[in-house]
């Protein structure tokens, strides 16, 4: 009889994940269908009309699995408004919307004077480059002559992209990228960012001139501050005023930071263009060759070994930074990241700081969930997000930690399957917090679901 109970829960317990998990799926794809924009999918409705570069992404990962052709448009959408010079901006406008309709639009940004700018309206910043994983993500998902042509085409265009990385924006000299503005991390208002940013001049009575878009769609205290957004706009004029031009940064940018979760992208990115190389053609070797580099590089500049963490290093000041974030934790994507930086990354991650863990009590946090700063409402300083618990998970499995990397991915679907696909959430109660539809949590949920 005991016998015949357990194995009456376990099959409850499987159909019950059979349905949560199907519940998912229909969630998640109506979610991308939905915010599909007839070449490109928007991040919300609401906050976020335009195209993001991070977010494109991440979202062609998830629709690999269920519209790969819609994936690689995704990629190609956001690739077509590549800067001369291989950047590719964090914003491609919709010009079929209205000036003034979201801040900071096209008008504040006057990409259009810049040397080199494409044809189409965008943002003169970058973000994290996990484009070319993603590219590789979405043909291993998909494979097909199709994908074979699509990495063809794409494969130049991702190598000028991390080559404008690695080398016009390596100001510190080190062999790192350095950002110019908190939202090229991805991680806009994370106090990762509080040092340097303060030393930035700024007033927030300048907003005054400004109407932000975001606090209408969503609460002010779950976003950055007025002060935060006067900062935001000080660095953009400074690097505007430069017609967003790298040379000579140090002496007139007020704010050059090496993040580790932009650097690292770049090293898993050289290891996904190698990978790419051997389908296209192209020869692997140097892509695996600055792989290397980047992580030996980011291990000498970002590793503090007291911390046992990675942590930004200001490039002006030449000093780590910031306190614990999730930040420190994301090199473990990196495959050949050292094994006592692995050890302390994930003594780190499953620290009650944390919470990693086999079986999780608590979403993952941005940030150090003991520290004083601490603010489980305000978008990067505390909150939950799928993105970021989805790159750790990556990480987690490159390093073969199958336990933990189960467990994260459980409690990333039953954060979704609990509040929707929001943006992001609470860390403790799981609540969703800002968009309630969000595409990189709806595509990342599609992933976690066919690959775990």
């Amino acid at each position: 009889m005991a016998g015949r109970r357990v194995t009456g829960s376990l099959a409850a317990g499987v159909r019950a994940g059979a349905e949560r998990d199907a519940r998912l799926r229909r969630l998640a794809l109506a979610t991308l269908d939905a915010n599909w924009e007839h070449d490109h999918t928007v991040p919300s409705r609401t906050l976020y009309p335009h195209q993001w570069s991070w977010d494109s992404a991440f979202i062609a990962v998830g629709l690999a699995h269920v519209r790969p052709d819609r994936a690689w448009r995704e990629l190609r959408t956001l690739f077509a408004a590549q800067w001369v010079d291989g950047r590719v901006p964090h914003i491609v406008f919709n010009p079929a919307l209205r000036v003034g309709s979201y801040f900071p639009g096209p008008e504040f940004w006057d990409s259009g004077r810049a040397e080199g700018a494409p044809a189409a309206p965008t943002s003169g910043i970058v973000q994290p480059p996990v484009h070319a994983p993603a590219a590789w993500l979405v043909h291993r998902r998909a494979p097909s002559e199709a994908s074979v042509a699509a990495l063809r085409r794409l494969y130049p265009r991702l190598v000028a992209q991390q080559r404008y990385l690695t080398g016009r924006r390596d100001v510190g000299g080190g062999g790192l990228a350095a950002i110019v503005h908190p939202w090229e991390s991805g991680l806009d208002n994370s106090p990762a960012w509080d040092t340097p940013l303060a030393a930035v001049p700024a007033d927030e009575s300048v907003m005054r001139a400004y109407r932000r878009h975001d606090t209408a769609h969503a609460d002010a205290a779950h976003r950055p501050t007025d002060l935060d957004y006067a900062r935001y706009v000080a660095l953009v004029d400074s690097y505007r005023t430069g017609r967003y031009r790298d040379e000579a940064l140090l002496g007139r940018h007020p704010f050059l930071v090496e993040c580790p979760l932009v650097n690292a992208a770049l090293g898993v990115s050289e290891y996904a263009l190698a990978r790419i190389a051997t389908v296209v053609g192209a020869d692997p070797c140097p892509h695996r060759d600055r792989a290397a580099r980047i992580t030996e590089a980011l291990v000498t500049r970002l590793w503090d070994p007291v911390a046992g963490t990675f942590r930004p290093r200001d490039v002006r000041t030449d000093r780590l930074v910031g306190p614990r974030t999730v930040l420190g934790l994301l090199p473990l994507a990196l495959p050949d990241l050292p094994e006592p930086q692995v050890r302390a990354v994930l003594a780190e991650a499953c620290s009650p700081r944390f919470g990693l863990a086999a079986r999780m009590d608590r979403p993952l946090p941005t940030l150090d969930r003991t520290a004083p700063g601490f603010e489980p409402l305000r978008y990067w300083r505390g909150p939950s997000w799928v993105n970021t618990g989805w790159l750790l998970w990556q990480g987690l499995r490159t390093h073969r930690r199958a336990d933990l990397a189960a467990g994260l991915r459980e409690s990333l679907l039953d954060l979704v399957d609990g509040a929707g696909c929001h943006e992001y959430f609470h860390p403790d109660t799981g609540a969703g917090l800002g968009s309630p539809a969000f595409s990189w949590t709806a595509a990342l949920v599609l992933d976690a679901l066919a690959e775990g």
